[in-house]
């Protein structure tokens, strides 16, 4: 035995997640449900990053815990890689409470957008606020995103649609980068909807885009990818075509909201422009998705989305993992779809979409840092990768469906720090 000064080790977990990636980088199909689990698992982490992962036994063979600063005993419970958030929208001031008894009424989306409502409404309280409001917003945010087990996000722009109100709010994403743990990838959405001083000249917003806005957003170095709302009624496959293009001659990598309300045959344009991650997809035709599982696009699944809006059609994910796509999943966190708990997309993706707790956990974890280009450092526990870590108070990865309406971390380790710990009692 030889002594090695660690700065965490964990050991006995009764499941340690693993996502090894030699069972596939992203997962697809049926390796989907193999998370690469060890029973009596051990952890050792220094300098922020794994230097061990397999056997309690082995561990304690080959290392001293005499001179490790923090030793967890993980027994009868789960650790997993932590969350990766790949769709979120953090960056908005206000709220939409209100519109809830609008959707009971049976308002739908665009109803209540064309009203004023929606996004138009985050889009004029977002606006109006300051770079430190909406600083202050977005910590909140990340706090309890961090309390349910979430790690890393991916956050969208998209309520400000002017060039200084969108740069306003890639400011603010920068800083939240710097100060909080989460870490947080940057994502230009300036095509999220359309302006109302630019009502009816939607091609006027979008030369707007192309000409003024990113090449802004690109010179200050503000965003990692672009998106656009590719829908009926909003921005169509032409319009998102050529803003993308735009956004790719400029250096970013690319993203698109794709057949949430209508299909726009979004997944075939998802799939021409290989775009690293499409989101929704709840009403893409068979021939798109076929297309989208060629080009190796990842499907970030939203299901809170369509639970929010209260429809009764979810993405259809067992087809996709049939046709060989990769899966994501997300929360959509945004003021019409708050949800902070990747704990809660996890039950609505078994719950309403039949994925297995496997095919989630690989989805909220591995596939999910796939969806936004960072598969190398987070999303599975292998040695030489971040050290972003769930314990949770539970014995298994079934549980994480099984039990819900709770939250079921014990501790959460970031970059082999921990910055929750809610030391529950075992089950």
């Amino acid at each position: 035995m030889r002594e090695f000064n660690i700065d965490i080790a964990i050991i006995h977990a009764n499941e340690l997640v693993t996502l090894d990636s030699k069972f596939g980088v992203p997962r697809k199909g049926e390796m989907m449900s193999n998370i690469a689990s060890i029973r009596d698992g051990a952890i050792g982490i220094k300098g922020g990053k794994l230097f061990y992962v397999g056997s309690t036994k082995e561990f304690l063979d080959k290392y001293s815990l005499e001179e490790c600063k923090t030793v967890i005993n993980a027994d009868k419970k789960l650790v997993t890689p932590g969350f990766v958030d790949p769709h979120t929208h953090i960056i908005f001031k206000g709220s939409r409470e209100n519109e809830l008894e609008m959707k009971l009424s049976g308002k739908t989306y665009l109803e209540i957008l064309e009203s004023g409502g929606g996004i138009l409404k985050s889009v004029r309280q977002t606006r109006k606020a300051s770079i430190e409001e909406l600083i202050e917003n977005g910590k909140k945010i990340l706090d309890r995103m961090m309390s349910y087990g979430t790690t890393t996000i991916e956050t969208k722009t998209g309520y400000g649609l002017s060039t200084e109100s969108e740069l306003k709010s890639l400011n603010a994403i920068e800083i939240l980068n710097k100060q909080h743990p989460i870490d947080i990838i940057s994502t230009f959405l300036g095509a999220h909807a359309i302006p109302p001083e630019y009502k009816n000249k939607t091609e006027d917003y979008v030369d707007l885009i192309i000409t003024d806005m990113l090449p802004k957003v690109s010179k200050e170095n503000l965003a990692e990818f672009c998106d656009v709302f590719c829908e009926e009624g909003i921005f169509s496959i032409d319009q998102s075509e050529r803003i993308l293009n735009a956004a790719k001659k400029l250096g970013l990598k690319l993203q698109i909201h794709i057949d949430e309300i209508e299909d726009t045959n979004g997944a075939q344009l998802a799939a021409k422009l290989k775009v690293t991650q499409a989101g929704h997809l709840l009403k893409s035709n068979e021939e798109g998705l076929k297309d989208m599982a060629k080009s190796g696009v990842i499907a970030t699944i939203l299901p809170a989305t369509p639970f929010c809006l209260m429809l009764k059609k979810y993405a259809p994910a067992r087809k996709m993992i049939n046709l060989g796509i990769p899966i994501a999943l997300a929360t959509d966190l945004n003021p019409n779809c708050w949800t902070e708990s990747m704990q809660m997309i996890i039950v609505l993706a078994c719950y309403m979409m039949k994925m297995n707790p496997s095919e989630a956990l690989t989805a909220t974890t591995l596939n999910a840092a796939c969806a936004i280009d960072k598969q190398k450092y987070i999303g599975s526990l292998e040695i030489g990768k971040v050290a972003d870590i769930n314990v949770f108070s539970v014995p298994n990865h079934q549980f994480l469906a099984y039990q819900f309406g709770v939250n079921l971390i014990s501790k959460v380790i970031k970059k082999g720090k921990i910055v929750i710990d809610n030391n529950y009692s075992d089950i």
